[in-house]
């Protein structure tokens, strides 16, 4: 079972009650793992507290009991996400005999395309929420907390990985290299999803000599 998502500056999607006990937190993850998945399935704009209810066989109650509406859960489950990015990649970068410039770019860019691939629900919401259809939050409950601007927290994670692994300083040069980089990346990828369900080869390699010319020199 997965662990509650652990809280970090601006990310965290405001719960209406905070797990305390172990209980609580299980549940809490059976209801983001049903999100997860029920977002392959069905989509954002059909998916549904009940049904989320449903999938983790819990009481409509407990989904209420920590979020106000569809959009409040899937920012929570955004974070989760974001936070198991960051864990994988720093990982990654630990594991890696010899790490320089060039292959911490590539364990940050093929950490994200694994993800893609493999976690469910990534590759509808990874790191932020879809926009909200017309009507939505009358037909859900008033809007709460969602994580805004999620390429910008991606890109605050990824500089202060980067630059503990690399030994270099995470100035503000190097937050703007890494959020053009995060941008880039995160439009050329899903170019390349949309052309091949499993990301296309050859965008993931354009994407990846791009991120190499562009960052390498100032992780270098």
């Amino acid at each position: 079972m997965d662990p509650v998502p652990q809280t970090h500056r601006r990310t965290q999607p405001a719960l209406r009650r905070a797990p305390v006990q172990q209980r609580s937190a299980e549940r809490l993850a059976r209801i983001l793992d049903a999100c997860a998945v029920l977002l392959d399935e069905t989509g954002y704009e059909q998916l549904s507290t009940r049904a989320v209810a449903a999938r983790a066989g819990v009481p409509i109650g407990s989904v209420y009991r920590f979020f106000g509406n569809k959009r409040a859960m899937v920012a929570a489950l955004a974070h989760r996400n974001l936070d198991r990015y960051a864990e994988r990649v720093s990982d990654r970068l630990a594991g890696a005999p010899i790490l320089d410039a060039h292959r911490a770019i590539d364990g940050v860019l093929d950490e994200f395309i694994e993800m893609k691939r493999t976690v469910p629900g990534f590759a509808l919401v990874d790191f932020g929420v879809p926009a909200a259809a017309p009507g939505e939050a009358a037909a859900d409950g008033p809007a709460e907390a969602v994580v805004e601007d999620p390429n910008r927290l991606v890109a605050e994670r990824l500089c202060a990985l980067l630059a503990t692994h690399l030994g270099r300083t995470a100035d503000e040069d190097l937050h703007r290299k890494v959020l053009v980089g995060v941008e880039t990346a995160d439009a050329l990828v899903r170019l390349a999803f949309r052309a091949d369900p499993a990301g296309d080869p050859a965008l993931v390699a354009e994407t990846r000599c791009l991120l190499h010319a562009y960052l390498a020199p100032s992780l270098s």
